[in-house]
């Protein structure tokens, strides 16, 4: 009997240190696990260094919904902290990063921002400023005012200065056609629009841009229905799948057209050699809606405008011209006194979907490859004069108008 007692003592022994050996060796092998996926991971989240933690002030209604949108802090923050390795501090929200720096991009968008640059497609030699010290938001309105050359093509220019011309250019300026125009909205076609909720809000304002073929119809309630600009690309109007000629959603508004033009070259040189040859789509058009305001974008602003972003970067941006985003932006601070836009700057639904009306997903479409979308954004950023709080709910950044600028 004492020999049976000792031997179950032993083997009770035994197994007890076998358990204990088994729950090391899991604990070690679920640690060397966790670091293997860190590590592997950190190449993919490396654009988390273009968002940044905000503090926000302590308010009394932080804990509210605002016009049936969720709360200010974040929903997901254990799962972002682990991400960047930081825990996120009570009442911070993550917005933009207006100092981005393109080394936080993903290694396929860096390459890609590398190859253009080589490739230099437009020609560029940029003999401005470079790398200078950060102007205030005040100084940059001031270039985007005094630089940026606004006029429409007219037949008084160059080679549409003939009877033929005469007859398709519009006859009223845009500004008259337009009017003074108080506040305005650009709506972005990005995907994290889908359930902004943000259709009635957009609706309130006295004039709302959209792009290219972004609807309305069946998207009301997050992106609205007043359309009073529409700037499409020349790509867009030469295609015949895209039925620019054909569908009624471009007989809203005014039309305003834009294509890339051999950097700075005058209009002579870019008429005989667009980007895209969209002139008799242009005329075919005006012929069949002869009443419908559809203005020419002169070649001279969207590298002026390329030119003042990279003046106001810190390192070389993409030698192709700025995005149909970055020129809706400014055109309408131009027209307008105050300028909403809309997810330009990711808010808290940031998706890689591109389009709301879509399902393309592809990172490109918020950090830029071809256009150089990050330091455009981070150009906007330093320009808000709205909330962080509006950015991270609603991807809402407020700008002033350029004549309000004191220059």
């Amino acid at each position: 009997m004492v020999h049976v007692n000792l031997f179950r003592k032993w083997m009770f022994g035994i197994l007890a240190f076998v358990l204990v050996v088994t729950v090391c060796l899991w604990k070690e092998t679920r640690k060397g696990i966790y670091i293997s996926v860190t590590t592997e991971s950190q190449t993919d989240n490396l654009q988390v260094k273009l968002w940044k933690w905000i503090s926000m002030k302590p308010r009394m209604d932080q804990n509210k919904t605002v016009n049936g949108t969720s709360k200010v802090t974040l929903s997901s923050k254990e799962s972002q902290a682990k991400v960047n390795n930081t825990e996120p501090k009570p009442n911070e929200i993550k917005v933009w990063n207006k100092d981005s720096s393109s080394q936080g991009l993903h290694p396929r968008l860096q390459m890609a921002r590398k190859n253009y640059l080589k490739m230099n497609k437009y020609h560029v030699k940029y003999t401005g400023p470079k790398y200078t010290a950060k102007l205030s938001p005040e100084q940059v309105l001031c270039q985007l005012r005094k630089k940026l050359d606004f006029r429409m093509i007219t037949a008084s220019d160059g080679p549409f200065n003939t009877t033929e011309w005469e007859t398709y250019l519009p006859k009223k300026n845009i500004s008259m056609e337009l009017g003074k125009l108080g506040r305005c909205a650009v709506v972005s076609s990005a995907g994290s629009m889908k359930q902004s909720h943000l259709g009635a809000e957009i609706d309130s304002h006295d004039a709302v841009l959209r792009f290219n073929g972004a609807p309305t119809k069946g998207f009301q309630v997050d992106v609205g229905e007043k359309t009073t600009l529409r700037l499409v690309n020349s790509q867009l109007i030469t295609v015949e799948e895209k039925k620019f000629i054909t569908d009624v959603q471009y007989n809203f508004g005014t039309i305003i057209v834009w294509d890339p033009s051999p950097y700075h070259a005058n209009i002579d040189e870019w008429f005989r050699k667009p980007d895209y040859y969209f002139f008799e789509s242009y005329k075919h058009y005006r012929k069949r809606h002869p009443k419908q305001p559809f203005y020419i974008l002169n070649p001279f602003m969207q590298w002026q405008l390329w030119d003042i972003l990279q003046e106001n970067s810190p390192e070389d941006i993409q030698p192709n011209p700025p995005s149909s985003g970055m020129l809706g932006i400014v055109l309408m601070m131009n027209f307008c006194d105050e300028v909403d836009v809309y997810e330009f700057l990711p808010s808290k639904r940031q998706t890689d979907i591109c389009h709301y009306y879509q399902k393309f997903f592809d990172q490109a479409c918020t950090l830029g490859a071809y256009h150089p979308l990050l330091f455009e954004k981070n150009m906007v950023k330093h320009l808000n004069q709205g909330t962080d709080e509006d950015i991270y709910n609603y991807g809402k950044v407020t700008l002033p108008g350029l004549r309000k600028a004191q220059c």
